[in-house]
Order: C-alpha cells, then structure tokens, then sequence
C-alpha cells in the first residue's frame, strides 16, 4: 500500500504598492521518515518533488533520496519536477539542510534565504538552476545533481532536501497596509550518512507540569499537561518510542501510557519540545510523573526524566482558610463583647484587711 507524503509552505511576502520588497520565509513540512517504497514522492497535488525513476518506469520505487560516501568522494543522482497540471510553472530550485520544528518536532527543510551549513551545501546543481526553471503543462523536468562529500564530514547520518519553489504569488491579501502573499513549495528528503563510528543518543529533559483545577474539588475532573524535550545527541537520526507514566503517594499508579511510537523523525544534534494531555489528573497528591524515551530500531537507547508535584486544590484550600479566618474573627469579637458586659468584681478593702 502507497501512502502520499507531502511537503509544503505558506509564506508571508510584504507588498508595498506594486509588489516591491518581495520578502519570502519558507518552511517545508513533512511527515516522519518512511520506509524506502512505501511512499510516493513529494506531491502538493500540482506539482511533485521525487527522485528521477529509472529508465523506462514511469514512476520511482524511492520514496527520497539516501546515499552514502566516506568523506572526500562525490556520487550524482537526479531530481525530477513533476507538473501535473494545465499550465506551465515556473521553479527556483534550491538545495538545503533539514530540521525538526522545535515544537512538535515535524521535519522541515530550511528557507530559501537560509544558507546551508551540512548537506545542503554538498550538493550542487547544475548551472541552468541558477535561475528560474520552467517545467510545461503536463510534463517534468529531470535535473541532475552531484554530492560532493567534504574531506572533513563527520561520520554519521546528514539530511537535507531538493526543493522546488513555485515562484508565482498565490491568495494576495491585503493587512491592514501590507499585502500578503503565499508562495507554495516541496521539497524531496536527501539523507546521507558517512560511514564511520555510528552512536545513537536520545535525551529526555525538562520535563514539567502544568495544572488547572477547578474551584470546588471533586465536582469535576482537574486536567494537567506534561510538557518535556526530547533531545538528539547521537550521529544517527532517531524514532523515539515514549513511556509516560506517574505514581502518587505510596507508589500508587496515577498514570500508565505504555511506549508509542511517536511517529516523528529526530535528527542528530536537535532538540523539540513535546507535551502529553492528562485529562483526569489528581487533585490532592504528591505525583512522580516520569518519561521514559528509546528506539525501535536501537533497544539499548532508553533515557528517563522524571518530576514531581503536589497536587493541592487551592481554591478549596484558599476558601477553608478564608472561613476559617472569618470563624476565628467572630469567635475574638463575641469574647470582647461578653467582656465587655460582664459586671466588674469590686476591689477588696485593704482597710478592712488589715
């Protein structure tokens, strides 16, 4: 069974009278890494972003791009643009490094304004994308491109992606004094690794709680969220599987998730943040909440991180006290008045006494 895999961008362009000042911030999302043939390209359903198939097929049996070279060699491969639709479109096409959105963790590829630093900058495309590239109505366009692998590379896994942009401005709306327009991209996955030490590493951090409870305990169920970050710091991309779970007072189970795969695709050295709903949490405990990370693919990868936090219903708490206070207040003023009208006991005679 194919599924589609899509890689899009809406990005805010400031147009001032006739379109002048075109400023454009791309972000590319995808899906989590899928195996080799169990996905079609890139596609937005206009134009598609896919490794050239081979000689012959009308469509590829990859569903991105991997290769692999020790540092100081160069391999070629090629791209091809797809137009399905009625009219000819026109392309900048890019190469550049990918990323995890830092909240959620979506693969991204960077900006067209973005340099890049990793993949991105191995690969070179011919000199005819230097500019603009027009792919007619109903056809494609292969473009043929080079890896060149620094003699420096790093072992280990490095990702980036082949882009096209649309360069037409789509939905131009007007804000207020600015204009703002979308241009729409896709972008095919290049991941490459450099064949050396391979360490994978997976970190469960700043993990955290957050509350809302309501004002009278117990008349409805309090709700929390568990907010934590998940970090890369091996060599090798990563699908982490996570554990959520958490005790209160004697030990006793609050919280079992068992382990999910989260269906998202860690690159080496990023970090994103995570967060897990808790609809039903505990209104008067002390709670170990604990977050348990690992990998299908590497069963040794396990990191746990864990918090705590006392469940108190504060309002509850704030009225008790408050009618507490009030008790306390009343009960001074009633022994004052009762003082007040109790009669006084006369002083003894010292005369008499004597």
């Amino acid at each position: 069974m194919r599924t589609r895999s899509r890689t899009r961008s809406r990005t805010r362009t400031p147009l001032h009278g006739l379109l002048h000042g075109l400023l454009l911030s791309l972000l590319l999302l995808g899906a989590g890494l899928l195996p080799a043939g169990t996905a079609r390209a890139a596609d937005n359903g206009t134009w598609g972003v896919f490794p050239t198939p081979a000689a012959g097929a009308a469509m590829t049996d990859r569903a991105y791009f991997f290769h692999q070279g020790t540092a100081g060699t160069a391999l070629g491969d090629s791209v091809t643009i797809l137009n399905s639709s009625d009219k000819e479109l026109t392309f900048q096409i890019f190469a550049t490094d990918a990323m995890n959105t830092p909240a959620g963790g979506a693969f991204a590829l960077l900006p067209v304004e973005s340099k890049p630093k990793d993949v991105g900058a191995w690969i070179a495309l011919p000199p005819e994308t230097a500019g603009t590239v027009t792919v007619p109505a109903k056809g494609r366009k292969d473009i043929p491109f080079t890896v060149k692998v620094p003699a420096d590379a790093t072992p280990g896994d490095h990702v980036g992606g082949i882009v096209a942009l649309n360069t037409a401005v789509e939905g131009v709306q007007q804000d207020g004094k600015v204009q703002v327009g979308v241009k729409r991209s896709v972008g095919a996955r290049l991941y490459f690794r450099v064949p050396g030490p391979l360490t994978p590493g997976l970190s469960v951090e700043d993990v955290r709680i957050s509350r809302s409870a309501p004002l009278l305990p117990w008349v409805r169920s309090a709700r929390a969220t568990v907010s934590y970050a998940l970090v890369n710091r091996g060599n090798v991309v990563v699908e982490p599987k996570v554990t959520v779970s958490a005790e209160g007072l004697f030990g006793r189970r609050v919280l079992d998730r068992p382990a999910r795969e989260l269906r998202l695709t860690l690159l080496p050295g990023q970090r994103i943040e995570l967060t897990e709903p808790w609809p039903d949490a505990p209104q008067s405990d002390w709670v170990t909440v604990r977050i348990t990370a690992g990998a299908t693919a590497h069963p040794d990868l396990v990191s746990r991180s864990e918090t705590d936090f006392i469940a108190v219903p504060w309002p509850a708490v704030g009225l008790f006290l408050v009618l507490a206070g009030a008790g306390v207040t009343l009960w001074v003023l009633r022994r004052r008045r009762r003082a007040e009208h109790e009669p006084l006991e006369p002083a003894p005679d010292l005369a008499q006494a004597r």
